[in-house]
């Protein structure tokens, strides 16, 4: 761990920002107000419940933004709450709420756990000198004027999570969702149905994802565990995000 949790958080402001700024600037952003509404309301949920049982999450700068790209399945949390989610895996994988609350749900819980310091870390550790290079002589590194941290934020979002990890936001976020009102059972059936994409190309998203059948049976277990949680949930406030 070279990046401490507060590091990961300040460098991860300054990566989303540059990240999204050209893609802004296409127009690709919350593109569709229908579609950024629902993933809104569904991920208010989500984070209203990270909040309640991580209490100093209450102070993260909580973001949620829709890309449009429509060949890419893949949704990610950076540190401090902030999300994307690609219309890709909308169109492809076409989740119902319960479904779409298990993805965000999940990417949540990689930010709650600190997973993000730690492939910042990683990413300092093997990639940022390749980076530095690529700054220097590639116009398309030169256009993120991201450097030391906030470049490693960046390249973190697409390094694959260790298995722990995985298994880790795998449980946080199944409860999460059971506790915001979503059905749990539907954490089997997206990763059913994510598996099912693509053919013998998978998409994006199950690349840093790995999704073996017994990931499948150990989610159904931890759905059958959170019945009651669910059923008790009923339609709970969500957070409400800053325009």
């Amino acid at each position: 761990m070279l990046i401490s949790p507060n590091q990961a958080i300040s460098a991860s402001k300054d990566a989303y920002v540059q990240a999204l700024a050209p893609l802004q600037k296409d127009g690709k952003i919350d593109s569709n107000p229908k579609l950024a509404k629902r993933v809104q309301r569904v991920t208010g949920r989500i984070v209203a419940q990270a909040i309640k049982a991580y209490p100093h999450t209450k102070n993260w700068d909580w973001q949620i933004k829709v890309i449009d790209e429509p060949d890419t399945v893949n949704a990610w949390c950076m540190a401090g709450g902030r999300m994307a989610i690609y219309t890709g895996l909308i169109n492809k994988i076409k989740p119902t709420d319960d479904e779409l609350a298990q993805v965000m749900g999940h990417e949540v819980s990689h930010a709650l756990a600190n997973h993000t310091a730690e492939k910042m870390s990683v990413a300092m550790l093997t990639k940022l000198g390749m980076g530095a290079v690529a700054i220097a002589t590639d116009k398309k590194y030169r256009n993120y004027a991201l450097q030391g941290a906030s470049l490693a934020a960046a390249v973190a979002v697409t390094l694959p999570n260790s298995r722990g990890a995985e298994t880790e936001a795998d449980q946080i976020g199944i409860e999460l969702a059971a506790k915001a009102g979503y059905d749990p059972k539907a954490a089997v059936s997206l990763w059913k149905k994510m598996g099912a994409t693509g053919g013998k190309s998978p998409p994006e998203f199950l690349s840093t994802h790995p999704g073996p059948k017994s990931r499948q049976k150990k989610l159904s277990k931890l759905a059958k565990g959170l019945v009651d949680e669910y059923r008790n949930a009923g339609n709970p406030p969500g957070y409400s995000f800053k325009k």
